[in-house]
């Protein structure tokens, strides 16, 4: 695989070719400046060249892939559209739909979201009535094509989004069953966090000669957050995160379990906080209700599992607390990915009780953060600020002394 660029400019939207239309559509939101994606991806795309992104969720990648798909899709006859999105979860897939559709229906162009929990019929009538775009989830989008209501026949361009969320949640099988529905030359175009191991097998084997750009700067480290490790009773919990969640505007909570999002959102609603859960058994109108109220900041708290927290953009989390430990540093640094975005400082609390200690200690190691695990009860005072409260240092490994063994 060829190395990716890295190289920024600082041209406007206009200078990357965009056309003046939707060029003015952005400014009336707001949106003037392209970021450094977009500013790598979206020539290239406009070009017709396959191209390849390494960037983070909330790096302006749907801007980067969308803008060049709407300039780039021609017109659809029913049930085969011209271009295809493909997202991990039912929430990316509306969000992307949602930031994109001022922008298409500008150009005369219609976008249709196909995912799962939802009415089938009502994706299919929007179907026949020739969408342009489809935004889907691999799932439904192969059993519509199974049904004969889809056909990928005159799909021009392809648009992989969070593909490396797309492999950990076991999807690339769907994937390459839907890759092998799209019929003759396509352009494509792949975005993903990672690009190794099984992410490079798709790009070697669906992308024609891409292009290589990658982000560097929107990548979240461990140290650009603070991150505090408290050691606490099980039944203290819901009270300590209270306590945490005083001084927070807005606080993301995991959970391992669905049966566990919602006792723990009911729990800590009975310490008077507005908390909601989010899981997938929840219909997906409720889902998306909770989500807004959360992105809205009608409610504070949202309760998550690892799944259902794949695909959430919401900006301005300042909390993320693991209320259960997870199983694993890459699970860890992705929860806590979900603050300190865009510059901007973020919490992350790790809740440990007694019997986890241990398995904390490894993970700490494995994701690089040296940190004390500090007892805490709940009306301890420095759970209220615990950015301020700074942790005495983790005292360094005693060194094994040598002895000399006698000859």
């Amino acid at each position: 695989m060829n190395s990716p660029s890295t190289a920024k400019t600082n041209a406007t939207f206009e200078d990357l070719g965009v056309d003046q239309a939707l060029v003015d559509i952005l400014a009336d939101r707001g949106i003037t400046d392209p970021f450094p994606v977009q500013s790598l991806t979206i020539p290239d795309a406009l070009a017709g060249r396959d191209v390849c992104g390494k960037a983070k969720t909330g790096s302006g990648k749907t801007l980067a892939f969308g803008l060049p798909m709407i300039m780039r899709t021609k017109q659809a006859t029913p049930h085969r559209p011209t271009s295809l999105v493909l997202v991990p979860t039912r929430e990316l897939c509306n969000q992307v739909a949602a930031e994109l559709s001022p922008l298409a229906e500008s150009w005369d162009r219609s976008i249709v979201e196909i995912y799962g929990g939802v009415s089938m019929p009502a994706q299919i009538r929007r179907l026949r009535d020739a969408a342009d775009i489809v935004v889907a989830t691999p799932g439904r989008l192969i059993d519509l094509m199974e049904r004969r209501e889809v056909s990928l026949a005159d799909v021009d361009m392809v648009v992989l989004d969070e593909a490396d969320q797309m492999a950990d949640m076991g999807f690339l099988p769907q994937v390459e069953h839907v890759l092998r529905g799209v019929e003759g030359r396509h352009q494509s175009l792949l975005f993903s966090a990672t690009l190794d191991g099984v992410i490079e097998g798709i790009v070697r084997r669906h992308l024609h000669d891409p292009v290589f750009h990658e982000v560097e700067s929107d990548t979240v480290t461990v140290e650009e957050m603070d991150h505090r490790f408290v050691e606490v009773h099980r039944l203290d919990k819901p009270k300590v995160v209270a306590a945490i969640s005083g001084n927070s505007q807005r606080v993301l909570v995991f959970v391992r379990t669905k049966r566990g999002c919602d006792r723990v959102a009911s729990d800590l609603r009975k310490e008077g906080l507005s908390a909601r859960a989010i899981h997938g058994d929840l219909h997906q109108s409720k889902r998306e209700q909770v989500l807004a109220d959360f992105t809205e900041g009608k409610i504070k708290i949202l309760v998550a599992t690892n799944v259902a927290a794949r695909g959430l953009h919401v900006e301005g989390v300042d909390v993320v607390i693991h209320y259960d430990p997870p199983e694993d540093h890459k699970t860890y640094l992705h929860r806590s990915g979900r603050t300190a975005r865009a510059g901007e400082a973020g919490l992350v609390v790790t809740l440990v009780e007694f019997n986890q200690v241990t398995e904390v200690r490894t993970l700490q190691k494995e994701a690089g953060v040296r940190q004390p695990i500090e007892e805490m009860l709940s009306n301890d005072p420095r759970l209220l600020d615990l950015a301020a409260w700074t942790p005495p240092p983790e005292p360094e490994p005693p060194k094994r002394s040598r002895r000399r063994r006698r000859l």
